[in-house]
């Protein structure tokens, strides 16, 4: 089986799409999802470019313990006429402290001539000086080569010579791209072929298509079966303009169909709800109608479908959706996937029967329609898991809570919380138990409640000042409604031991902030020993 590496860079690219964003704790949990799912590269950003990417180079050396992927630092060459050991991109790629550095360089007559306003003989040095310097730094060095495509059209002898300077000077990886997006697959595997020819076993050929024609994942598949080793894109397709090749379609056709290995053994099964984690963190949903990853991927509606589908399970799929980590759904009678259940709670280490499974899978339903979604939230399902079987002891129970914001004379707002609360150190319903009242102020009505409610039962159960939140997530869910619309809260917390997140959803925004953060300090309690 012939080997594909993946090369993610959404991290990057994806955040060039408009409306997504990504703070350093987020891009720090998007790279260990990447981990989990097995890519052989995470492209971190470029370290000098903003004081996120500093920030995020920085802590990744101290927090990302990375097992399976190499984490990589983005930049480019040279500037014209001048020295590598002096360039300041190029310092800031050592500095980075990777083990490996992808620079970009102009491959196209055009863009050397016009854009850097440079000869063709001080293009091919910047290439050549570049790889040089980092190679001699101890850096893997993959270049990518942008244009390649327009400019191998208008001058493939120059495009070659780009090349050249890459390899004889040390570069393990040439990743031909297609920066406008304009190529079509017949191109696409022509050209890779000719590098093929002309590169050999030299360096491996990549790939690095953007979809302005809608042909990313059809570029990148031509261009693997054309000799490429190795497909650069995004998660979900994120990228600029139309985005760029969506390794969530381009890894499963390659591997399940075509036979190549692109994740490690056992690995593709976490494609969706990788998928899924890394959209609800930059906050941008998964298309329901994307392929193989998709909540309506393997959907079936009541009718010829269905009854074919229940005798013969691939009557209407291309795929086991279980391959790729998804699930078969009837569209009118909802049925979650039961193997899938079954996995989660064997990995939490929840005995479900088969009348628990049921249970879990109806509420999930119930919830789902609602508008939770899990995917991003684990510490919620396992909280559902564990209530199914009655493992979840009542920590607290909260009796009322009220919230009172107050704009002062000078335009500056207020906010209080009061929280009463029954808690005791055998559960809020034992003889001990205590009704606590308590008044917090806070930047706002969450932070409010959340003090309120730790000062509440802090003195009963101290673990709770371990747990500290991390993130605040909001999206509406039915814009239509406007002001009255219904809300999800994602809402992320850490103990210093571990990192978890839980999901509120409701037409009032502090009660889907007040069930995630509810859920948020019940899942720390119960895991303050482990």
């Amino acid at each position: 089986m012939r080997l594909v590496e993946v090369f993610d860079t959404t991290l990057r690219d994806g955040l060039q799409v408009e409306g997504v964003t990504a703070t350093v704790d987020d891009k720090i949990r998007i790279a260990q999802q990447l981990d989990l799912l097995g890519v052989q590269y995470i492209e971190g950003g470029w370290p000098g470019a903003n004081p996120k990417d500093v920030e995020f180079f920085e802590r990744a050396q101290r927090e990302l313990d990375l097992t399976t992927s190499t984490l990589v630092a983005f930049g480019s060459t040279r500037r014209p006429r001048g020295k590598s050991d002096e360039d300041p991109t190029l310092r800031n790629l050592i500095e980075a402290n990777t083990s490996a550095v992808c620079i970009v360089a102009k491959s196209s007559e055009y863009q050397v001539v016009e854009a850097l306003q440079t000869s063709l003989d001080e293009g091919a040095a910047m290439i050549a000086d570049s790889v040089k310097f980092l190679t001699g730094e101890g850096r893997q060095v993959l270049v990518d080569l942008e244009h390649f495509f327009d400019g191998y059209r208008e001058n493939p002898e120059f495009s070659l010579r780009a090349i050249e300077s890459a390899v004889v000077n040390g570069a393990t990886h040439l990743v031909l791209c297609d920066t406008n997006g304009g190529t079509l697959p017949h191109e696409v595997g022509r050209i890779v072929a000719d590098v093929k020819s002309h590169v050999g076993d030299d360096a491996v050929i990549g790939i690095h298509c953007h979809d302005d024609t809608g042909c990313a994942v059809a570029n990148s598949i031509a261009a693997v079966e054309a000799g490429a080793g190795h497909v650069q894109g995004t998660l979900n397709g994120l990228g600029e303009r139309t985005g760029n090749t969506n390794l969530s379609t381009v890894i499963p056709n390659l591997q399940l169909k075509m036979g190549y290995q692109c994740l490690p053994e056992g690995r593709i099964q976490r494609l969706t709800s990788v998928s899924h984690h890394v959209a609800e963190t930059l906050n941008r949903a998964v298309d329901p109608q994307a392929p193989f990853v998709g909540s309506s991927a393997f959907a079936h509606k009541a009718g010829l479908h269905v009854s074919a589908i229940v005798r013969a399970k691939d009557a209407y799929e291309h795929v086991d959706p279980e391959a790729v980590g998804n699930g078969t759904r009837f569209v009118v009678s909802e049925m979650a996937g039961r193997a899938t259940i079954q996995i989660k709670a064997d990995e939490i280490g929840i005995a479900l029967d088969g009348a628990e499974i049921n249970e879990v899978i109806d509420e999930l339903k119930r919830l789902e329609h609602e508008g939770y979604q899990f995917e991003a939230a684990d510490a919620s399902l396992e909280l559902l898991m564990r209530r199914v079987v009655g493992g979840v002891p009542d920590f607290f129970r909260v009796e009322s809570m009220r919230v009172i914001t107050d704009e002062l004379p000078d335009g500056a707002f207020t906010t209080e919380a009061t929280v009463k609360a029954w808690v005791g150190p055998n559960g809020p319903d034992d003889e001990g138990a205590e009704r606590q009242i308590w008044v917090a102020e806070g930047n706002g009505p969450v932070n409010a409640i959340d003090t309120a409610l730790r000062k509440a039962i802090g003195q009963t159960l101290p673990h709770v000042a371990d747990i500290h939140l991390t993130d605040y997530k909001v999206r509406i869910l039915d814009g239509g409604s406007a002001t009255g619309a219904t809300t999800r809260v994602l809402l992320s917390a850490t103990d210093g031991r571990r990192d978890w997140t839980t999901i509120g959803v409701s037409p009032n925004i502090i009660e889907a902030s007040w069930r995630a953060l509810e859920d948020s300090l019940v899942y720390g309690l119960l895991h303050q020993d482990g």
